[in-house]
């Protein structure tokens, strides 16, 4: 490619040629036709791909890279090219930017070539050997030392990170696998040496897994030095291809220690001497090689993984044919515990799978038949003797294990069919009852279930079967049914009996018992023999689901109840007030007297809600009682039950309420304001700490006494106990306040709560000592002060001094904080720096009357001396 030059005469100044119309014309000629001849020349050069599929591919198309890209920019770089480019800039040509972002690609793209030509050439020299070195041996000792400058090239090189290096690995994982697969030609594989063809063997698949190790030993120097990227790549485009010919090959290794070891010594000169006949003997011989003609004669690659499928079926056939004593083997190591295949039963299970040995070894001596006079020879009677011993010992075995099963199917299936439908257990320690500790189990034995099985699958292998155990397992879709039938309404059963609570329990007991009473013959009378199983099932469906109807109506109205004591045990009785404007909090007072009121209102709708509990509790008595008084003697246990958890729920009520309002006292929240003011010369809280700690009291003591609202139920009733008149004016009424009152977390999260206020009160009480450093400007006598100060007739420097003093102090206060937050109060101390300050000014304003008076008797004074004087000058 060469860019042709300008004809026209450039030695002119560049402005000078700028300015001429013609001349830029002209050159805007020449950098378009350069810009075209450019843009398809890198076009060109950045769509080539290596060509072939190996690591040296990619090297020699960097080079032409490298070489295209090295010449056209040093064109780019010519006086006169230069020349054109700052002319066409000064005459501000649209055509320099278009031009110029071509050579810039130039430049990018031909520095990107010359540095993977830099860094290419350190692997160079080994992809090198790779790809023409002789033997496995010299790529064997490639592959680390290519391995550790493959790290050095992706570390130190700007452009080879990863899919790129990933793209150059997959090319040496390439050329690896071909190396493999010039040198294992299955064709002649099994012709050679078997020793030389072993090794091979086993160095191909040495060199495979070396690929892979290698790879894995960088990676982990990497990870252990701590300092460079993670050396993770895409594994199944390195090593997939690699890894199936690895196991290919030693798929080969194996097929050829059989024959060597399990054939050809036993097939050999030794065996011609011995039988005397050593055309059979070839045949023999002939008949092994015929274990790797399918080999020979692949129509497929079989080191292509999309050949897998196929490859795999040429190994199992191959395993197949060498069999013989393996199958002994398997018999002997698996007698006491034989594999069966899924579902199978274990007796005709292990008759299925010795007859499957059997007929795989019975399989490989008829192979041996084909050849005549073989098994006459010493080897061949050994081989059919052991054939003779396994047979004879597979058979016994059958013999034995049907033998049993008929003896113990014969005694103990009459005994089996004579068990209950059903048996009873209690999931609790407890004895027995009609509660829920009581579970019904179908009592249909596995033993039973088996023996079925057994017999379908005995009778398919030709073995004659017990007539009783045939008609039970003529019956088995029968049994199926009643054994589903029965699980299914026993699971309904017990799932009801699983959501019902202890009161529940004992309220329905009448009814469970009833339902006890119909399972009864379940456990006690029908058999699996019997003819009424069904109508069994179809009376327990119908008992229990009457008794779910029943259930679920008063679990409704339980769930009802539930809903209720919720909304009870969820109410907030702290409820705060929410600022008025944006920060300003309410005063101490304020808000306890919210508090107060919003509880009030919350209360009354507490209330409201459990007052309608014996209403429900009335629908229940309905349901089960058919009386809707609220004094059924039967429901007394469910009214105390519901009794005793309204209990509960107010200790909870109480008690997280009291746990919420401890935890705003203690963050750091401000719920209220106080104030700090100076009274009878001390500086306190307004309202005072026993006022503030007094309303804390009233407002703990007032959330407990919400439970005096709650009215005790009569004993054995659910009817409000109503007022007891004790004495003439004392009305007693019977709430849960006396026993929610004593609860001791609750005496404890009170006492907690008014600890806590004590040292928050103390807390700020220690805040407020250092403002004592005032108290002189209240508690010392102002008028005993200047009375003394007036009789000392003090300098104007004291009166000066002491008004600085007390001017210094108004000063200071001001700027201390007003506001003090200490968790849930925030204290005001605008109102005490206002009374130091007045106190303060109080004291200058003091000294000022007496600066000024005494002024002024000085001036008096000497107003008098003056009117003498002149008096005396005029006599």
């Amino acid at each position: 490619i060469k860019l042709e030059m300008p004809t026209i005469n450039l030695d002119r100044e560049v402005t000078a040629l700028a300015t001429d119309p013609e001349v830029v014309e002209t050159l805007e000629s020449y950098a378009m036709a350069w810009q075209k001849l450019i843009s398809i020349a890198l076009e060109e050069q950045l769509k080539k791909v290596p060509e072939g599929n190996g690591p040296l591919a990619e090297i020699d198309l960097w080079h032409e890279r490298n070489k295209t890209l090295s010449a056209l920019s040093k064109q780019t770089k010519l006086p006169e090219v230069q020349k054109v480019l700052e002319i066409l800039q000064e005459a501000e040509s649209q055509h320099t930017g278009d031009l110029q972002i071509v050579l810039n690609n130039v430049r990018k793209h031909h520095v990107e070539a010359l540095d993977n030509v830099k860094f290419l050439s350190i692997l160079e020299c080994n992809l090198k050997t790779l790809t023409y070195g002789t033997g496995f041996n010299v790529v064997l000792d490639t592959i680390p030392t290519l391995m550790n400058a493959l790290r050095m090239v992706w570390i130190v090189s700007r452009h080879y990170k990863d899919e790129q290096m990933v793209l150059l690995m997959e090319r040496i994982a390439w050329e690896i696998s071909e190396r493999v697969y010039k040198a294992v030609d299955l064709h002649t594989l099994f012709k050679e040496d078997r020793a030389a063809a072993k090794k091979k063997l086993v160095d191909a698949k040495t060199t495979l897994e070396r690929w892979r190790k290698c790879y894995f030993a960088v990676r982990a120097q990497i990870e252990a030095s701590g300092k460079e990227e993670h050396w993770e790549f895409d594994q199944k485009r390195l090593f997939e291809k690699t890894d199936y010919m690895t196991s290919v090959c030693q798929d080969l290794y194996d097929m050829l220690q059989v024959i060597i070891e399990e054939f050809y010594n036993i097939i050999g000169p030794e065996l011609k001497a011995v039988t005397g006949d050593p055309e059979r003997t070839d045949d023999l011989m002939r008949a092994v090689n015929g274990l790797t003609r399918p080999m020979e004669d692949l129509t497929f690659d079989p080191f292509s993984i999309e050949n897998a499928h196929d490859w795999k079926l040429i190994v199992e056939e191959f395993k197949e044919e060498v069999s013989v004593e393996n199958i002994k083997q398997i018999f002997v190591q698996n007698l006491k515990d034989p594999p069966l295949y899924k579902n199978q039963p274990p007796v005709a299970g292990a008759i299925s799978w010795s007859r499957s040995l059997f007929y795989r070894i019975k399989h490989t001596i008829m192979r041996f038949q084909e050849v005549e006079g073989l098994l006459a020879s010493e080897h061949g009677k050994e081989v059919k003797q052991i054939y003779l011993q396994v047979a004879k010992r597979m058979k016994a075995y059958e013999d034995q294990k049907y033998s049993h099963w008929r003896n113990e199917t014969e005694h103990m299936l009459p005994l089996l069919l004579k068990s209950t439908l059903l048996t009873v257990r209690s999931v609790t320690e407890e004895p027995i009852t009609t509660k829920k500790s009581v579970r019904f189990i179908v009592n249909f034995s596995p033993i039973l279930q088996e023996i079925i099985i057994e017999t379908k699958y005995l009778e398919q292998l030709g073995f004659p079967v017990p007539e009783i155990a045939r008609y039970v397992a003529l019956q088995e879709d029968k049994y199926f049914r009643y054994t589903n039938g029965l699980k299914n309404m026993l699971d309904h059963y017990h799932k009801l009996m699983e959501t019902m609570n202890e009161a529940e329990t004992k309220l329905l007991d009448d009814h469970i018992q009833e339902i006890c009473s119909v399972l009864k013959s379940g456990h006690t009378r029908l058999t699996w023999s019997s003819l009424g199983i069904g109508d069994f099932i179809a009376r327990c469906t119908r008992a229990i689901r009457k008794f779910e109807s029943l259930f679920h109506q008063i679990h409704k109205n339980s769930e009802d109840i539930r809903n209720t004591l919720l909304f009870i045990e969820s109410t907030n009785l702290f409820k705060f007030p929410l600022s008025k404007n944006g920060d300003e909090l309410p005063k101490v007072k304020e808000f306890f007297e919210y508090v107060k009121c919003e509880r009030a209102k919350d209360v009354t709708h507490m209330v409201r809600k459990y007052s309608a509990v014996p209403q429900l509790l009335m629908k229940v008595e309905r349901q089960v009682a058919n009386t809707n008084n609220g004094k059924s003697p039967k429901l007394s246990p469910y009214y105390a039950y519901w009794e005793n958890r309204i209990y509960k729920v107010l200790i909870q009520l109480i008690l997280k309420n009291l746990q919420s309002f401890n935890a705003a006292v203690l963050a750091n929240v401000p719920l209220f304001h106080t104030e700090a003011i100076l009274s009878v010369s001390e500086i306190v809280l307004q309202p005072n700490a026993s006022e503030i700690d007094k309303m804390t009291v009233e407002c703990i003591q007032d959330c407990v006494e919400v439970t005096k609202h709650f009215v005790r139920w009569m004993h054995g009733t659910c009817i409000e106990c109503p007022p007891q008149h004790v004495k003439k004016d004392e009305v007693i009424t019977f709430s849960f306040y006396s026993d929610v009152s004593q609860n001791p977390l609750i005496i404890e999260q009170a006492v907690l709560i008014t600890q806590n206020v004590h040292k928050l009160l103390a807390s700020l009480s220690k805040y407020l000592k250092p403002w004592k450093r005032y108290q002189l400007l209240w508690k010392l006598d102002k008028g005993v002060v200047m009375e003394r100060l007036a009789a000392e007739k003090p300098a104007c420097v004291t009166f000066d001094e002491q008004l600085q003093f007390y001017l210094k102090v108004a000063q200071e206060v001001t700027q201390q904080p007003l506001i003090k937050e200490e968790q849930c109060i925030r204290l005001q101390l605008a109102p005490l720096v206002y009374m130091v300050q007045e106190n303060a000014r109080s004291w200058v304003t003091s000294l000022g009357k007496l600066l000024n008076e005494s002024a002024r008797e000085e001036l008096f004074g000497l107003h008098e001396e003056f009117q003498v004087g002149v008096f005396s000058s005029c006599c």
